[in-house]
């Protein structure tokens, strides 16, 4: 499979599709999934790379949502629940389940409220796989060792991490296998809405060349940018949309601060809510805030405040204490949340809204996501070919709940044998190594390693297990196309590199791919 990015005429082309899709995050990517599978055309533009935005900025957590429950959110949390389990095994590659500590901290919410929220947790979703929840003695065992004394009692559930910027990635794999063109590096720059179909001009960000598209439906998948779009296409509107409040959700990375493999949930006297999950076998990440901002998302950076009131989230909890100093990473993504007039940022709703703008009658419809998140990706995805059916007077059936993502082509119980299989034919390669490309790839790495009998069959090594066949595998397979959508997004090992490094691999994609 080849990225569609490299090989653009330089003369303007006009091209018809079914659907138009701008933004090439999870929403987007999901719904140009879906669609390719239901055999309708999708062209989708992202003016940088997939999941560039708040996409590969989440927590990274496929869960239910157990603070929502406090909200009465119960449609959002049930559909949640539903869904871990529903991604989990059409992807075991990159996502798999964890056990979550809830320690009581007293003066907080009772001890009987959070049992009746662990019921509802577990019994919501329908599920099956995951472990239920439990009580846990916390001084006396592994998982209370590390907490300040005082926190004797909590309470154990399930729910799962995935990695982000690859569910998204694997997404607009397979809805290219299906057809879909998947334009990364390409910028909407005109839209012309007439009688029966949209006329959107696209510029190729490296070589500035303008192809001009057509299309029947525009979906404005722009997440946090969903505003901007509305207001392009209504210039004559006086009054911009504020339709989403753009809210930073910002998270620090530490040293390890424990050995164990499960995550904790802290409860905070503002009643915000914090999580600590280990991260890259060396590292522990805490998040995340809800700081509503203004201003253009590129620039959500996060604050000194908000790594200050991490540390002290951490502080209240954990024997060892951290300080902005032990930051060795940050990382902050923006929320394109409804604006549903909840007065605080952390009520603020988060399901999706869908709407069909009809404000201009006879003539190509649009429709606009607001909100979402990342477990609900999918019927999100389904609720919106559900309306393009509709508009397309088409009638299409339900695929992708059972239907794998690239490389999770196997069972959830398989993972391990898929793991012996590879170290018996790539036995060559550190345990290490394997691991990291069969949580990234899955069955795929084979495509990666092929006939491989030694490392120096891989090419030339770029640092910390990055060989030259695992790049060239990303630009023609992943749409990857600069250094960070190779480390922060595809293989998320940019932690580990150093500034040289970086520039080594740098050197080396201007040489090899021009």
């Amino acid at each position: 499979m080849n990225s569609d990015n490299k090989n653009d005429s330089p003369e303007s082309t006009q091209i018809d599709h079914d659907i138009f899709i701008i933004g090439g995050g999870i929403n987007g990517c999901g719904i140009a999934r879906d669609a390719a599978g239901r055999g309708y055309s999708v062209y989708l533009a992202e003016a940088d790379d997939l999941a560039s935005g708040t996409s590969s900025q989440s927590t990274k957590l496929i869960h239910g949502g157990l603070r929502y429950l406090e909200h009465y959110e119960f449609k959002l949390v049930r559909e949640a629940l539903t869904e871990r389990e529903v991604l989990w095994r059409v992807a075991p590659h990159i996502i798999h389940p964890l056990r979550f500590i809830l320690p009581y901290h007293k003066g907080l919410r009772p001890w009987w409220l959070l049992r009746l929220g662990m019921f509802l947790y577990d019994n919501l979703g329908g599920r099956k796989l995951l472990a239920a929840s439990n009580a846990l003695k916390l001084d006396d065992n592994e998982e209370g060792r590390c907490l300040k004394p005082g926190f004797n009692k909590g309470l154990e559930y399930s729910d799962c991490w995935v990695n982000d910027s690859r569910l998204v990635v694997l997404n607009a794999m397979d809805a290219h296998e299906y057809g879909a063109t998947i334009k990364t590096q390409h910028k909407v720059v005109a839209i012309e809405r007439l009688a029966e179909h949209w006329m959107v001009s696209v510029e190729n960000q490296l070589t500035k060349n303008v192809e001009e598209i057509s299309a029947k439906v525009l979906i404005n998948a722009g997440g946090p940018w969903v505003d901007d779009i509305i207001n392009i296409l209504s210039e004559e509107n006086d009054t911009p949309a504020k339709n989403i409040r753009k809210v930073q959700g910002s998270h620090i990375v530490v040293p390890k601060l424990y050995d164990h493999d499960k995550c904790y949930i802290f409860q905070n006297e503002d009643d915000r809510i914090t999580f600590a999950i280990p991260y890259h076998e060396d590292y522990t990440y805490l998040g995340t805030t809800d700081y509503e901002i203004e201003g253009d998302p590129r620039d959500a950076k996060i604050s000194d405040e908000e790594v200050k009131y991490l540390c002290e989230a951490a502080n209240d909890y954990f024997k060892t204490q951290v300080t902005p100093d032990d930051v060795v990473s940050t990382y902050a993504g923006v929320r394109a949340l409804y604006n549903d007039g909840a007065s605080k940022a952390q009520e603020a709703t988060r399901d999706y809204v869908l709407q069909i703008d009809d404000k201009s009658e006879n003539q190509a419809p649009l429709v606009n996501i607001f909100g979402g998140k990342i477990t609900t990706y999918r019927k999100l995805a389904e609720s919106m070919m559900e309306l393009i059916d509709d508009l397309l007077d088409k009638e299409n059936q339900h695929w992708t709940e059972h239907a794998h993502l690239p490389g999770g082509d196997f069972a959830i119980d398989d993972k391990q044998k898929l793991h012996e299989l590879f170290k018996v034919d790539y036995g060559f390669l550190p345990k290490g190594i394997i691991t990291r490309l069969l949580r990234n790839y899955g069955s795929k790495a084979a495509l990666i390693l092929g006939k491989a009998e030694s490392e120096k069959d891989l090419g030339k090594h770029f640092g910390h297990g990055l060989y030259e066949k695992e790049v060239v595998y990303l630009i023609e397979n992943e749409f990857a196309m600069k250094v960070d959508d190779i480390l922060l997004r595809r293989t998320k090992l940019g932690l580990r590199y150093s500034e040289t490094e970086k520039k080594g691999l740098e050197k080396w994609l201007k040489n090899h791919f021009k």
